[in-house]
């Protein structure tokens, strides 16, 4: 499948692999939006190293699937590390090893799920990155993950070792309506402009779901299959998405869930009330991690001046299946 749209992210990375200086690349998005597919297919799966994180693993886990990795891409065999420094110094022989003569690209996709608790997956990168490939002119280091609020806070705004280390940022956002109608003009699927529309409203323009729809049903009869029917391919998306995004999603559904049957958004005092969560430090986490993530948007409105820091309204800015 050619990638469909994309068109500024495809130049920033023709860029970056022709800049004759290292880059950390950081790509990031909400669930299902096309992060892997883009990198994997612009480079033609043609990397100097590529693993993935799993989800819900432990650390013997993750670093077995990247002592996999570094196997399958070196021509020696490394032994299993015990710990991210040792796995991370594998990978700079590896790298330097390489008899690639062009820009080394090493991606590390659903990086989040790699920094399990207490790992020191991110101590292990900082000396990676920090202590060596930073001072590569042919490293292009990609990483990428869904869980937004993670990447922020311990890539973005990371206070340590990795403070103002990223160097190129790429936010993916789901597709336009233009996309959306190359795109299933790509899989041969006849929708007139207004039944655009109305898939747009429901699957919100993911890639994901959208591949899901089959040409020869109505749309109708499509989202029926993939939401309603029992062992639909979406049945369990609404609870998949959250928990793959959160590591305690709990306060986010209690959140959203009163959101989704407004139009107009509440303020926080109103999510207070009807969540029944309390005003607290994890509140304000939970509805950044939100808005982090795509979910809500805040803004600040004038309510006649009566209240200030309560004239925050919190608006559902994409429809997951809420």
């Amino acid at each position: 499948m050619k990638i469909i749209g994309r068109k500024e992210e495809l130049l920033h990375l023709q860029d970056y692999v022709e800049a004759g200086q290292p880059d950390f690349l950081v790509v990031y998005g909400r669930r299902r939006v096309g992060k892997t597919f883009l990198i994997r297919e612009f480079f033609e799966n043609k990397f100097c190293f590529y693993t993935t994180g799993l989800a819900n693993a432990n650390k013997a886990d993750q670093l077995m699937v990247f002592n996999d990795a570094l196997n399958r891409y070196s021509l020696k065999t490394y032994e299993l590390a015990s710990d991210w420094f040792t796995a991370f110094h594998q990978l700079r022989d590896l790298i330097e090893s390489s008899p690639i003569d062009r820009k080394k690209v090493i991606f590390l996709d659903e990086m989040p799920w790699m920094d399990t608790h207490k790992s020191g997956f991110v101590s292990g990168l900082e000396a990676f990155w920090n202590g060596w490939g930073s001072g590569r002119s042919d490293i292009l280091l990609i990483a990428c993950g869904s869980a937004t609020s993670w990447i922020i806070n311990k890539l973005f705004k990371n206070h340590g070792g990795l403070y103002n280390r990223v160097t190129k940022r790429m936010y993916l956002t789901p597709f336009t309506l233009a996309e959306c109608e190359a795109f299933y003009q790509s899989k041969g699927v006849v929708y007139n402009r207004q039944q655009i529309v109305e898939s747009y409203m429901i699957l919100g323009g993911i890639p994901y779901y959208m591949n899901q729809i089959e040409r020869h049903l109505s749309l109708s009869q499509n989202i029926d299959r993939l939401c309603f029917r029992t062992g639909g391919a979406l049945t369990d998306e609404y609870d998949i998405l959250y928990s793959s995004l959160f590591e305690h999603p709990e306060k986010h559904v209690h959140i959203v869930a009163p959101l989704s049957k407004k139009t107009k958004g509440l303020t926080r005092s109103e999510i207070i009330d009807v969540s029944g969560l309390t005003n607290s430090g994890a509140l304000t986490k939970a509805l950044t991690e939100l808005e982090d993530c795509g979910f809500i948007r805040k803004y600040m409105v004038d309510m006649e001046k009566e209240v200030e820091m309560q004239s925050i309204n919190w608006l559902i800015s994409s429809l997951c299946f809420i």
